[in-house]
């Protein structure tokens, strides 16, 4: 299969099933964490000693998607997939007149530069590092070791697909935390924050990893049903991968650019929460209708999403049994 980099970005506009409109999930843990990180960000940067000769502080959202979650951390440069609605993400902005920052979209993967050298302050990205730039190389082939056979994601039941899943996740970290390297001014700070696995906890047994593999079990009965190819399923994976805290660490001190100034976790605000399958199904379609309407066509979305509704309702998730994610808070400073 191809080797180069994918572009799967949020559904966008601002329909039923947009991403805008499907995103409180995300938006709920940015929420739990923004004061905490606002705050650091006054506490450690230090403006007088950025001797860097820019009139501007310059901020940038990494993976911004199309709103409105990233105005709730730090606006100025937004950066995405060329194909990321940017027009939705400008209209969902404050009025001007309650704005004070100028904004700018800046297309392109951050799995590479994207802004110029010494050029920002302030980075941030929320919800974006477990997207990999590409699906790991022979995780779909049949005749490889790492093929992950009926599944479309990393859920870490098959170990040689489950290394090819981590091989691609080092590369990729190292390639963001390179680019942001140079992109960043020195002493200026990177801003991460997401969701990992605990150390030894395997997505397989978290409810977002159940949820997805009921996709794939939607998507093979759907070949059954001969409303898509074989061809087409054995080809198809999700490019994600959700490393484990240790893993993420490691990737961070192995780069050694930036000092760790904070690592935290913390639960998700919605963590003991029974969510409706109408909500988990709403939410799941937005950020996966791109990668499954670019693989089996548009045709293929509608259908497979109401399949997931029934199967859900059918075999609904004991989310008490499931094991817990961690939201994470990780601030950097580049070093001088």
């Amino acid at each position: 299969m191809s080797t180069s980099s994918q572009s799967y970005p949020m559904s966008g506009g601002e329909d039923l099933h947009s991403y805008i409109h499907n995103s409180s999930y995300q938006k709920a843990a940015i929420d739990s964490l923004q004061e905490k990180t606002r705050l650091y960000i006054l506490e450690k940067i230090d403006l007088l000693s950025l001797k860097t000769g820019l009139s501007t502080f310059t901020i940038a959202d990494f993976g911004c998607s199309v709103g409105p979650n990233t105005f709730h951390a730090f606006l100025v440069c937004f950066n995405d997939q060329p194909n990321n609605d940017f027009n939705t993400l400008f209209r969902t902005q404050p009025p001007s007149s309650e704005r004070e920052y100028f904004s700018v979209g800046v297309p392109g993967s951050f799995y590479g530069r994207v802004l110029p050298r010494n050029s920002i302050h302030v980075g941030h990205t929320s919800y974006t590092i477990h997207w990999l730039s590409k699906v790991p190389e022979h995780v779909c082939e049949k005749k490889s070791p790492a093929w992950n056979k009926k599944y479309i994601q990393c859920n870490n039941l098959i170990e040689e697909a489950a290394k090819a899943y981590k091989i691609q996740f080092t590369k990729d970290m190292s390639t963001f935390l390179e680019a942001r390297a140079a992109e960043i001014v020195p002493g200026g700070l990177m801003i991460l924050q997401g969701q990992c696995l605990p150390d030894g906890v395997l997505m397989s047994e978290t409810w977002e990893g159940i949820v997805i593999d009921t996709i794939g079990d939607c998507l093979m009965d759907m070949e059954k049903s001969e409303l898509i190819s074989e061809e087409k399923l054995e080809s198809f994976s999700v490019p994600i991968y959700f490393p484990q805290f240790s893993e993420l660490k490691g990737e961070i001190e192995q780069n050694g650019s930036f000092a760790i100034e904070l690592m935290q976790t913390i639960s998700h605000p919605f963590q003991d929460m029974h969510l409706t399958n109408d909500f988990t199904t709403s939410t799941f379609r937005a950020i996966f209708s791109s990668v499954i309407e670019k693989h089996f066509g548009e045709d293929v979305v509608d259908e497979l999403f109401d399949q997931l509704t029934k199967k859900l309702n059918k075999y609904p998730i004991d989310f008490q049994k499931c094991k817990k994610q961690m939201v994470y808070c990780i601030v950097l400073k580049r070093n001088t």
